[in-house]
């Protein structure tokens, strides 16, 4: 009997703690889209330095399950051999423009310079869409191996990007609190009929129900706005009409990214222009069709916080 005392007691001690374990373990976080430009080298020493720093960094971080790299030749197509000639001088406002172009969260980028008798590489991480920056550094010996340090700095970036994501990246809110925002913003105002028609195409392709029209369509409905179309006996007061598109990004292990674009116009039946908007996003997941969808679908809830307010009265 006090042997199974004894059991039980330690089964409970090590449940508790698995337990607690399991409260403080972090929650698994989404793959970050990372950007890696040259490093600036300007000095004679290390004046090849900089762009194999950065082809070194792209294929150590590549490895990274938790990172989604941008690759040379897709950011050379997006920006143009100027914006990568920016190298170490990549601001937060530059980045700003870089993420909305590549559709990365991080941009990686810095300096390699020799100090006294060491050789020294420090990196500058910063978040697209936070303008956050943070530095990593590592350095050794005037003759050590590039290969090595670029290796050890590497996984300080992977580091931070895995452990400060949430500061590098704005926070993503539910659409619960997006519907309940602009829900607000309407509330106590006369709501128009409204209309929506927006083509959609992935790859050149239509697409037979699409997700712009859909996503914008189901929050005028959660809001409030009552939805005409070409079967209803009444025009709608506001007709929202526009394109969508959606493109294949990327590919890292079985993970596909892809980026949507929405463009719409809110016209009133007199012909007065209400509004003019449009929407770039990028998302992942494990299948092309279903990571344009969810692009295409997120662009136009973003779109639809600015846009309705301005169709109430």
């Amino acid at each position: 009997m006090k042997s199974l005392s004894c059991s039980l007691l330690a089964f409970l001690l090590t449940m508790g703690s698995l337990a607690i374990t399991a409260r403080s373990a972090p929650a698994s976080q989404p793959p970050l889209t990372v950007a890696i430009f040259d490093f600036e080298s300007k000095s004679d020493a290390v004046w090849d330095l900089g762009p194999k720093v950065a082809t070194l960094l792209n294929a150590s971080l590549s490895a990274d399950p938790q990172i989604i790299t941008v690759e040379r030749a897709e950011l050379e197509k997006v920006l143009g051999e100027q914006e990568l000639g920016l190298s170490g001088t990549v601001s937060p406002d530059t980045a700003a423009k870089v993420g909305h172009l590549t559709g990365a969260k991080v941009l990686v980028t810095g300096r390699v310079f020799k100090a006294d008798k060491e050789l020294v590489i420090v990196a500058k991480i910063i978040g697209t869409e936070t303008s956050r920056v943070y530095g990593e550094l590592v350095k050794g010996p005037a003759a050590s191996s590039i290969t090595d340090l670029s290796g050890d700095l590497a996984k300080k970036i992977a580091a931070t990007v895995s452990e400060k994501g949430d500061t590098l990246v704005a926070k993503v809110e539910s659409r619960e609190d997006r519907i309940a925002r602009i829900k607000k913003s309407v509330s106590g105002k006369t709501l128009p009929s409204v209309s929506v028609k927006i083509g959609e195409r992935h790859f050149g392709q239509p697409v037979i129900d699409p997700a712009a029209e859909t996503e914008l369509s189901l929050i005028l409905k959660e809001c409030g706005f009552a939805l005409k179309d070409d079967k209803s006996k009444e025009k709608a007061d506001v007709e929202i009409t526009g394109d969508a598109f959606s493109a294949y990004a990327m590919r890292k292990g079985n993970l596909i990214s892809c980026k949507a674009r929405v463009e719409l116009k809110a016209q009133k039946r007199t012909g007065e222009m209400l509004a003019v908007d449009r929407q770039t996003s990028v998302t992942v997941d494990i299948t092309e069709q279903t990571a344009a969808k969810t692009a295409l679908q997120q662009a136009a809830a973003e779109i639809a916080e600015r846009l309705l307010p301005k169709l109430a009265n």
